[in-house]
């Protein structure tokens, strides 16, 4: 067991083979310690001053005596915990357990992935509020750093709350007592207000359940909140009473964002949701200008690519205003996810540094820097843009997958089985394109406005006729008609338009298909799929060099792209028709290296190597294609695809240098 523990969250406490160690009375020397045990990294002496002292006599002389206090607490004669070196202070807490890092580890791996007793150990390190009563007068860097940590920490302890109350009985006291303290942490979080009317609704206490609703509704308007949802949940668990169930939220409309009152329009529900808080110029913490400009082309990018719910600029801009910290908004406004930005302007570069964090863990779960030299400063933030773009909806949609995949398929509401479905389709083998098919299925019954699933089950169908796991002429039609489906429901949304496109181009309609396309990226230009695809038709009987280009986009903006296999061997196929043969083998060769690559983009490799005299690399793809097909010929690869007679004629080439004729 530990000799020595540290504990934050609640009164600051250390702990020596189970015996409280009695702390110096100074505010500063306890501060000092929590500051350096949360610390990741050496802290300089001149950083620990500026936090803890506003003008001290002697700024290092009271240092220096802190330090020699700590180690009356911390240090023993066989290990010395109070490191210094140089300019910088560490504390040496490697064997010892500081409960906010537990806390910290826990939200950074995924508080929803853990077991229940984790989560109730978890649930038993809060004893309070961080550092509870250790507020320090005219310390306001301090001041700062500690009520950030209470956000965060509190955001964690509300998630693991959540995670409580959904999986343990519900009737059980446990399970009451963590709901009752989750709507104390979290008193505008409306799912865990409703999970407390239903708790309410399931014991028959609906009197006691109106008046609750009565305080949250005086409670919401206090803050300009809108409380429709939550009132409207209430209806449908009176009306549902006792049949209630404490685990699933019973309307599903308190998905959606709770956002100020002054919105107009309403929200789908079941959807994740974000809101990009305005961008920071960091030299004074100052906003306008460029950065306000920045986060307004963000979020219309974003709005654009149609994948989740994106608050309005002037939500955002106006909580801004108000100085409430991004992820306190992201509470206010009951959104999944927070995007948060600063940008600096050093001489000669632009710097932009972009998190994006989820809203419930209070987990970072992508950040980045991007730095340019903004010789033409449209083009850099243009540059800068797309990528951001694309990768704050490449992280949502695999945090959503990851999160749909843990949960009971009998369970899932429509945006649940499209993700979960997502997770099967991206494995590329006909058992999981099949379940991808019946989860998307399951997606457009249980909302057949939600075009992004029509889209997907489209594509499943697509990936069975050009596989050939069943009748080719069958799945097109019904490639076809799924897409049609899709245009229908939401004619704006990039990915109807990119499922429409390659429909056609299934039924051989090219110029259809290439004016389907064209229009998915005129709507969202960041729509890394649509310039895959474009690259995909015109390799083959378009302008190769177009596909080139197009290639090089769509992996620009999804440099991890579950389909950056297609991708690339689009660029292979392109190569070959420029005559080419040596740039097209490398191509092939990255595309076959890709782990969910399929026999298709096997035989695209072993052509690409033949026409490029690399024959015994050619002969060993060809041999793993047989393994799984005996009887695959140069026709089943040209069948497969749309070639034009030039390009056909020098894929038979390829084959026939590898016995595939």
């Amino acid at each position: 067991m530990p000799i020595l523990s540290v504990r934050t969250l609640g009164s600051l406490a250390v702990v020596r083979d189970d015996v409280p160690v009695v702390l110096p009375a100074s505010r500063k020397v306890r501060a000092l310690l929590a500051y350096l045990a949360l610390a990741p990294h050496p802290v300089g002496r001149g950083r620990l001053c500026e936090m803890l002292w506003d003008v001290p006599n002697d700024p290092r002389g009271e240092l220096r005596w802190c330090l020699s206090k700590l180690r009356g607490v911390l240090d023993t004669p066989d290990r010395r915990r109070v490191l210094t070196q140089g300019d910088t202070v560490a504390l040496d807490l490697d064997d010892c357990p500081v409960d906010a890092l537990e806390m910290s580890h826990a939200a950074t791996q995924g508080i929803e992935t853990l077991e229940l007793e984790p989560l109730r150990t978890l649930a038993g390190l809060f004893a309070g509020a961080f550092l509870d009563g250790l507020e320090l007068d005219r310390s306001p860097l301090f001041d700062s750093w500690l009520i950030a940590q209470r956000r965060r920490l509190g955001a964690c302890h509300a998630a693991v709350l959540e995670q409580l109350v959904e999986r343990l009985p519900a009737d059980g006291d446990e399970a009451i007592g963590h709901l009752d303290k989750w709507v104390e942490l979290a008193p505008f979080d409306g799912r865990a207000h409703a999970a407390l009317l239903a708790s309410m609704a399931r014991r028959g206490e609906i009197g006691a359940a109106e008046r609750h609703l009565a305080t949250a509704q005086q409670l919401f308007q206090s803050e300009d909140l809108d409380f429709a949802p939550l009132r409207a949940a209430w209806r449908t668990i009176r009306d549902q009473a006792p049949a209630v169930s404490l685990r699933v939220p019973p309307v599903s409309a308190l998905s959606q964002p709770l956002a100020p009152s002054g919105d107009a329009g309403a929200v789908e529900p079941s959807h994740a949701s974000l809101a990009v808080m305005p961008f920071v110029e960091e030299a004074g913490g100052t906003r306008g200008g460029l950065a306000d400009g920045f986060t307004h082309d963000i979020i219309t990018r974003l709005a654009k690519l149609r994948d989740f719910f994106v608050i309005a600029r002037g939500s955002v801009f106006a909580l801004a205003q108000m100085n409430i910290a991004p992820d306190e908004a992201g509470r206010k406004l009951n959104v999944d996810y927070v995007a948060t930005g600063t940008v600096r302007s050093p001489a000669g570069r632009l710097i932009v540094s972009v998190e994006l964090i989820e809203v419930r863990t209070a987990r970072i779960v992508w950040a980045e820097t991007f730095e340019r030299r903004p010789d033409d400063i449209f083009a850099v933030l243009d540059d800068i843009g797309d990528s951001i773009v694309s990768s704050i909806s490449a992280e949502i949609e695999t945090v959503e997958r990851n999160r749909a995949m843990l949960k009971a398929p009998n369970s899932l509401n429509a945006w649940e089985a499209y993700h979960r479905g997502l997770w099967h389709m991206y494995r590329f083998t006909q058992a999981e394109n099949e379940q991808a098919r019946n989860l998307f299925a399951t997606a457009v019954e249980l909302d057949p406005t939600f075009a992004r699933a029509h889209a997907g089950l489209s594509f499943t169908h697509w990936q069975a006729a050009f596989q050939r796991w069943g009748d080719r002429d069958r799945e097109s039609a019904l490639a076809f008609e799924s897409a049609g489906q899709s245009v229908l429901v939401d004619d704006h949304n990039p990915a109807a338009h990119w499922a429409m496109g390659r429909a056609l181009w299934l039924r051989g309609e090219q110029d259809g298909s290439l004016s389907e396309l064209e229009r998915a990226v005129d709507l969202s230009p960041n729509f890394a799929l649509g310039h895959y695809a474009l690259s995909f038709v015109h390799s083959q009987s378009g302008d190769p060099q177009a596909a080139i280009s197009s290639s090089d986009h769509s992996r620009h903006l999804s440099p991890f792209d579950p389909l950056l296999f297609g991708m690339l061997g689009a660029r292979a196929m392109s190569h070959v028709r420029l005559g080419q043969f040596e740039e097209a083998a490398e191509w092939a060769l990255k595309a076959a290296a890709r782990p969910n690559a399929h026999a298709i983009i096997l035989a695209i490799a072993a052509h690409c190597l033949a026409l490029a005299g690399r024959l015994d690399e050619a002969h060993g793809f060809a041999a793993a294609i047989r393994k799984t097909m005996p009887d695959y010929r140069a026709d089943d690869f040209i069948g497969t695809f749309r070639f034009e007679p030039d390009a056909e004629a020098l894929f038979r080439q390829g084959a026939r240098r590898i016995g595939l004729n």
